[in-house]
């Protein structure tokens, strides 16, 4: 376990924020640049408004729990101020992309823009108690509340009335999202939403008969049969499964987490590549043809994320099982991800596990699941170390 925690931590502090850095800050107009190719370098200048509040909330956090570097607190007040000066529509929802100089490109139809947006500035009042970082946020909280039921708004392309389908990612985040900024927030309000979205995960999309988690339900939370309704995300449930693991602790509910690790444990046997190893990252629930042609890749987010649930679930159970597929799961991540020779990690790879792209960051990937993975991992197998918890 010793081992496991060193490389962990050596991996977060000399591998993966020195990379984020070094490359992503825009010196010029300010905000992060996240298309990265290996070596660092710049291929758009485009900027995403979730990826750039997740950085500000990866730099705050990893001041705040892991060491007070005030390069990271510059580095995260920067890109504070680039998205209270560009971000948001007059109704206060937030662009989901913007162009180098800060124009909005893209129209605010992505909620998980406002909830990174929130979550960044809630983490970085923490460690800079500025009355703007506060407000925003407790703002942008209580609107995604007021969206959460038609998240796209003006911006939905479906037609309403003939499937109407909810999404199992809002809960999932809004479980995590709601203690990230508890600090900020009215305790009812935190507490009533924890006892909602630990119905909707552990209920409401969670399949009885499979023992797995579905991405879509009708709105009155039965099966729909239908592409959106079979789909299953191995690395949302595992990530989920964290979650709410963290919410049984904080429950003092044994019941809660005894059935979170079961749930992750048939997620990951369910979701194993047999054939050539890792997770696959789409699937249909009932074995049928999946409709994303990117079903067989293996990506990095649901490898660390997968890390992190298995960490969690050995630490809080002691249970071999959890501790094997930790072991499992690591052996084939780290040897395949991780880029020793320039930084960072590798976020796309091929059905054989091969680099697909090598590029370090993107639209969709940033400065936020390898370091967040990296911290819990090692910070849980701390706690194994000293003394398992026991809920």
């Amino acid at each position: 376990m010793l081992e496991y925690i060193k490389q962990y931590k050596k991996e977060l502090l000399e591998n993966v924020l020195p990379f984020w850095m070094k490359h992503s800050k825009d010196n010029l107009y300010g905000g992060f640049f996240t298309s990265l190719s290996r070596d660092g370098s710049v291929y758009d200048t485009d900027k995403f408004m979730w990826l750039q509040g997740r950085q500000i909330w990866t730099l705050s956090a990893m001041y705040d729990k892991v060491s007070p570097n005030p390069e990271w607190l510059l580095m995260a007040k920067q890109g504070a101020s680039f998205i209270l000066k560009h971000g948001r529509d007059e109704q206060g929802n937030w662009y989901f992309a913007f162009n180098r100089q800060g124009q909005p490109l893209v129209q605010p139809y992505n909620i998980f823009s406002d909830c990174f947006a929130a979550m960044g500035l809630g983490a970085l009042y923490r460690i800079e108690p500025q009355d703007e970082y506060a407000q925003v946020a407790r703002d942008t909280f209580m609107n995604i509340l007021k969206r959460r039921h038609n998240t796209k708004g003006i911006y939905n392309k479906s037609v309403a009335g003939t499937r109407d389908l909810k999404g199992f990612s809002l809960p999932m985040i809004l479980s995590n999202l709601s203690l990230e900024i508890e600090h900020l927030l009215d305790k009812r309000v935190v507490d009533g939403l924890i006892d909602e979205v630990i119905y909707e995960v552990m209920e409401v999309f969670f399949q009885e008969d499979s023992g797995l988690i579905v991405e879509h339900v009708f709105m009155d939370g039965s099966f729909s049969d239908s592409f959106d309704g079979r789909l299953v995300n191995p690395g949302h449930i595992l990530e989920a499964m964290w979650f709410m693991m963290d919410l049984a602790v904080r429950r003092k509910d044994a019941d809660l987490l005894n059935r979170c690790v079961d749930i992750a444990l048939r997620a990951a046997d369910y979701g194993w590549d047999e054939k050539y190893g890792g997770l696959f990252y789409f699937m249909d629930i009932k074995n049928k043809p999946p409709q994303q042609l990117e079903w067989d890749q293996k990506l990095w987010w649901v490898h660390l994320e997968a890390l992190v649930c298995m960490a969690k679930a050995w630490q809080l159970t002691g249970r071999p099982d959890c501790k094997d597929w930790f072991v499992k799961l690591h052996d084939y991540t780290f040897q395949r991800f991780s880029d020793p020779a320039y930084g960072e990690w590798f976020g796309y790879l091929n059905r054989q596990g091969e680099v697909l792209l090598p590029v370090k960051g993107g639209k969709w990937k940033g400065c936020f699941h390898v370091p967040r993975a990296l911290y819990q991992i090692y910070t849980t197998l701390e706690l194994a170390k000293r003394n398992p918890v026991t809920v």
